[in-house]
């Protein structure tokens, strides 16, 4: 038994590959029509004043909380705050996300829900996939969801919505089967049909019930905000995901705060939205009144899909470029610093930080532009291989870059030979699946005196916090270091010797394109390829950053200081 392992993953590598190349076209149109919605709903919320947007959700809040001044002051005060750190156009992608990842949301699970509790057949089907969806890590619906959708909000949509779901399902069938069975006799013996017993009986009595999962739905796609940045998802997790990657403390703790506020907002108001009125009602509305109210609501609607296609139409008219990067110092600094270039000679740059691997694909897709970011031949080697041919490689942007393991320079150790029980025999290392890692493993496995030595994975912001700590308490120990890094130019580090040369030679970094832009973007396309720096400028906008200033900010100091470089870049 145990010398035949199921190929489980082979399995559904391939039925994730026919499902892709199968309805690429379905995929697709729900991508470009999905992204182009939520761009525009995004553009709408942004386009109202913060200052009018905040005292009118303040107004509701007061309102709708039975004029109750607690969560009209905290609406009031934890938007200000987020507005305040600059961070107001990062709400309102979050919101567009959770919005509409709820919406989708609760228009499956309802009719499932109801139909879970009207067929106990149905009810023994759904159950264990709804227990699948709840049990399974967030993160794994990320795979299927680049696969099928790209990058962007759309992916991040579909797996939210995969994450959120069953609580409005669960809570829909328990709502439905509570109602008591002898009003449900009642309506039987009058003569209702299914559908008036449903809508005029079961729902209303069911509505606290399915409020409450409903309000569980919210806050699970909330939940699923961080996650879904690591697939270019915009919004406030991004900031989440970017500091923790950067080890910075503060911008995290920013993020986080904007994020918890936000929650208890929406919490609250879906909680007080499924309160019971204390009030009585003074009149009933007529037949005329709700179907008046409805078409209403129906032209809303129309009215902001139609302004949603209008702002993305506007936008498609202007010089946009989209470059992606891996959230490793020297790419957040090389891309910044391009990225002030293109936005100087009239462009709409946006930058979107992706997983390493998530990065190629999405240059070879055209979901992306371009990249600064491909360290060869060994780093990103494996990428480089598979997508070479559904890309542009420009040529290098920086030569001399470096990898290897390195110490501090009071441990007197000198060559990989010389490690024996360092550190507690361990590496520190970066993310999994960074080249680095995979060249630290391979040098764990061919020399004998690291056999019981092991690599441990993190995040660069979190190695070169451990870094910081080790040389400041003179402790021992043992990274997967590169160059260029600030790292070198504010600690008095060294490189151990290699002989086995397995954490490979020295490296170029390149410049990638997708297929295509040389002919629809010629000005944008001769920037990138006349992009060339050097180690030493590289570590200064680096330093910088590290030092707490804005990356962009440190981007534009740079180029301020440096107009004899950029002009080439521009000829």
């Amino acid at each position: 038994m145990n010398n035949y392992q199921l190929p489980v993953a082979d399995w559904v590598e391939t039925i994730t590959e026919w499902m892709t190349n199968t309805f690429s076209g379905v995929f697709s149109f729900f991508q470009s029509t999905g992204q182009s919605l939520m761009d525009g709903i995004t553009s709408l919320l942004v386009a109202i004043p913060p200052v009018l947007f905040i005292i009118i959700l303040t107004a509701i809040a007061f309102f709708i909380s039975n004029k109750k001044i607690g969560l009209s002051l905290f609406t009031l005060i934890g938007l200000f705050f987020i507005y305040n750190q600059n961070l107001w156009t990062d709400l309102m992608s979050t919101v567009t996300l959770v919005l509409l990842s709820s919406v989708v949301s609760i228009v499956i699970g309802v009719p499932l829900g109801i139909l879970m509790a009207k067929s106990n057949k149905a009810q023994s089907i759904i159950t264990p996939i709804l227990d699948f969806m709840q049990t399974m890590p967030g993160f794994v619906y990320l795979i299927p969801a680049v696969a099928f959708f790209g990058i962007g909000m759309v992916p991040g949509v579909f797996a939210s919505v995969i994450f959120a779901l069953p609580p409005t399902v669960r809570f829909t069938n328990l709502g439905i089967r509570q109602v008591p069975k002898e009003l449900v006799e009642a309506s039987d013996s009058f003569g209702s049909t299914g559908w008036q017993k449903l809508f005029k009986l079961e729902l209303p009595l069911a509505k606290n019930t399915i409020m409450a999962g409903v309000n569980q739905t919210t806050m699970l796609a909330l939940s699923m905000v961080v996650i879904a940045s690591m697939i270019g998802a915009p919004g406030l997790g991004r900031g989440v995901l970017s500091a923790l990657q950067r080890a910075q403390v503060g911008i995290g703790f920013v993020n986080g705060v904007a994020l918890v506020i936000l929650a208890i907002i929406i919490d609250r108001f879906t909680q007080n939205l499924n309160k019971k009125k204390t009030t009585p009602a003074k009149s009933k509305l007529s037949k005329k009144q709700k179907i008046g109210g409805t078409a209403v609501a129906i032209v809303a609607i129309i009215a902001l899909i139609a302004g949603s296609t209008l702002f993305s139409s506007a936008k498609n008219g202007e010089k946009n470029i989209s470059l992606s990067y891996v959230e490793w110092d020297t790419e957040v600094a090389s891309t910044h610093v391009v990225g002030e270039v293109l936005k100087d000679v009239g462009y709409n740059v946006s930058l979107t930080p992706l997983d390493n691997a998530i990065m190629w694909e999405s240059i070879s897709k055209g979901e992306t532009d371009a990249m600064v970011a491909a360290w060869l031949p060994g780093t990103h080697g494996e990428q480089y291989k598979q997508y070479k041919d559904k890309v542009d490689d420009l040529g290098e942007n920086l030569k001399g870059a470096k990898l290897g393991i390195v110490v501090p320079q009071y441990m007197d150790v000198d060559s990989i030979e010389d490690l024996k029980d360092q550190a507690g025999k361990k590496i520190t290392g970066i993310e999994p699946g960074a080249g680095v890692v995979a060249a630290a493993e391979k040098t764990q496995k061919a020399y004998n005196n690291l056999s019981d030595w092991s690599v441990e994975t993190s995040s660069s912001g979190a190695m070169t916090v451990a870094l910081g700590q080790a040389i400041k308490n003179k402790e021992e120990i043992v990274i997967t270091g590169w160059s260029p890094h600030w790292m070198f130019a504010k600690y008095d580090l060294k490189y151990l010797e290699d002989p086995k040369s397995t954490m490979g030679k020295e490296e170029t970094i390149h410049t990638m394109a997708r297929k295509g832009l040389e002919k629809e973007n010629p000005e944008a396309y001769n920037i990138l390829k006349n992009f060339h720096w050097t180690k030493e400028d590289m570590e200064s906008v680096m330093l910088e950053i590290n030092n707490g200033t804005d990356p962009t900010q440190a981007a534009r100091n740079w180029i301020d200081s440096h107009e004899k470089e950029v002009a080439e870049w521009k000829k």
